[in-house]
């Protein structure tokens, strides 16, 4: 693709310097103006200089590109200001139009950021080529500013989106790691069952991140698929309140990863492992203050004392709230699990 672009460029060249020729040697003043007239009418910015560098003529794309009205006898470029790709000021003398001259060669395959008096920039390729006479000597040169930064955004999103996916599969990673070491069942059919659960969280909520192009994901959304299996025909076994949030990618993670928790342990041992237990789920939050999200369990096996054994379930919850500097609390009523999470930022 690049190279088809190089070559479309090389012709345009050509076909101007060719034209420069025949207007020059016909010598006539209706060739050379029906030479301008078409470059005039070309989308792309061009311009020619005498041998010392003075600008003899621009088209109406120059104007467009670089932001302001080059004057006439202006030296090596009609641009404001130069850069490098990297940033750093690029002299009018010594920009590709200048070397083109100085070294009597065309120059290819350079890059630079042209900068309009407004502030905004522009990368782009030039095609500086130096024109002869009939005795073939320097008369001058014509470029062509091929505008590329439409190009280089797309290069700069994909970079930025490679390093988004590099962070974000070691962090899955580091989880999937800590889900396997603490994991805890009495035969392998047990933990193979409890271990595929808790990836099938991390994937639903990776599908919402792919979803929304990993901007993050709905809370209602997070919660409403997670606890989809446990609910009952009319829907009154869940109940779940609260206005939609769109959480960023590592908070809505750690949510999802905390919920299915909190259901795997509501179905194993709470209000979701009989069918006369209940569900409430309601959060709020607002402009100043945090996210706080309510579990509360009803309904279910009567509890009479807290668990005495502490399992990935309750570890992975208070791991997630303590990494985002949150709160949780838990009270083991009779009647069910009562738990608060409390995360401080949600930006």
């Amino acid at each position: 693709m690049l190279d088809l672009f190089g070559e479309a460029n090389e012709a345009s060249i050509g076909a101007i310097t060719a034209g420069y020729a025949v207007s020059r040697s016909e010598a006539g003043a209706n060739s050379e103006r029906r030479f301008r007239d078409l470059l005039q009418a070309l989308p792309a910015a061009i311009y020619t200089t005498d041998a010392e560098g003075r600008i003899t003529f621009f088209n109406r794309a120059c104007i467009d590109f670089a932001g302001r009205t080059p004057q006439i006898g202006e030296m090596w470029c009609v641009t404001w200001k130069l850069y490098l790709p990297d940033g750093t000021p690029l002299p009018h003398a010594e920009c590709p139009m200048a070397i083109a001259l100085k070294q009597n060669r065309a120059v290819r395959d350079v890059e630079a950021i042209a900068e309009r008096p407004d502030g905004s920039r522009i990368y782009f390729m030039p095609y500086p080529t130096p024109l002869r006479d009939e005795s073939g000597r320097l008369a001058g040169a014509v470029n062509m500013l091929v505008d590329i930064t439409a190009r280089k955004q797309a290069e700069q999103r994909m970079m930025l989106l490679a390093s988004e996916v590099d962070h974000r599969s070691n962090n899955l990673l580091a989880v999937a790691q800590a889900m396997l070491r603490l994991t805890k069942a009495d035969s392998a059919e047990e933990f193979q069952a409890v271990f595929q659960g808790r990836l099938s969280a991390l994937a639903n909520v990776q599908k919402l991140f792919s979803d929304s192009r990993w901007t993050g994901a709905s809370l209602k959304t997070i919660i409403e698929e997670e606890l989809r299996p446990y609910d009952s025909r009319d829907g009154e076994r869940i109940r779940i309140a609260g206005d939609d949030i769109h959480l960023p990618a590592t908070l809505a993670q750690s949510v999802a990863v905390a919920v299915h928790e909190l259901a795997t342990n509501a179905a194993k041992y709470g209000a979701l492992s009989t069918p006369s237990g209940r569900l409430d789920i309601r959060w709020e939050t607002s402009d100043a203050g945090p996210l706080v999200l309510h579990w509360s369990e009803s309904g279910g096996p009567r509890v009479k004392e807290p668990p005495t054994r502490r399992g990935f379930g309750i570890g992975a919850v208070d791991g997630i709230i303590r990494t985002l500097r949150g709160k949780v609390s838990r009270q083991w009523r009779p009647e069910g699990l009562l738990c608060e999470l409390s995360f401080p930022e949600i930006a």
